[in-house]
């Protein structure tokens, strides 16, 4: 089972390296650093929330989970 503090962490990694591309992106778009960083930004708000809630949501769905079979019973 996965933590709270894991999810978090696997969130804020990830959300670094997305604010990266994304502000990349914005930049190669508009030629504006400062403007490149702000879209970033609010990016990074915005998707860190919903990736977090994305990833305890699937924590609760059985959809697509094996039953854990006790060592006792392994084969």
């Amino acid at each position: 089972m996965e933590t709270h503090k894991r999810s978090i962490v696997k969130a804020l990694t990830w959300r670094v390296l997305a604010y990266a591309i994304t502000a990349f992106v914005a930049y190669l778009f508009t030629g504006k650093l400062a403007l490149a960083l702000e879209i970033g930004f609010a990016d990074t708000l915005i998707k860190l929330f919903v990736y977090y809630a994305h990833e305890r949501t699937w924590m609760k769905t059985k959809y697509g989970m094996k039953k854990e079979v006790p060592e006792d019973y392994a084969i």
